[in-house]
């Protein structure tokens, strides 16, 4: 398989069936020529205007299944961002 065949895939993680986006890059292991991870781009913001959300690094162990068109990885990712512990939201 080649990198542009791996580029137009889309990644669904399996812990969650939220989208992460599409493959844009990989991690190679230089004497041996392994692939050790691929990295993802995150989502559009916006309609395209705002540039794409945060990439995901995902170790190449994390690869469920990979089909014609998508990859499946199992891999927990952390949820939005959390509240800081000084700021608590008010209840009226």
């Amino acid at each position: 398989m080649k990198l542009k065949d791996l580029r137009c895939k889309e990644v669904i993680n399996i812990c969650d069936g939220c989208r992460l986006g599409t493959v844009a890059d990989l991690e190679i292991r230089m004497p041996e020529g392994q692939i050790s991870a691929i990295i993802v781009c995150g989502p559009c913001r916006f309609f395209g205007l705002f540039g794409r959300g945060e990439e995901f690094y995902i170790p190449w162990d994390c690869i469920a299944r990979m089909g014609n068109d998508i990859i499946l990885v199992d891999k927990p990712m952390p949820k939005g961002e959390s509240r800081p512990e000084g700021k608590r939201k008010r209840r009226f």
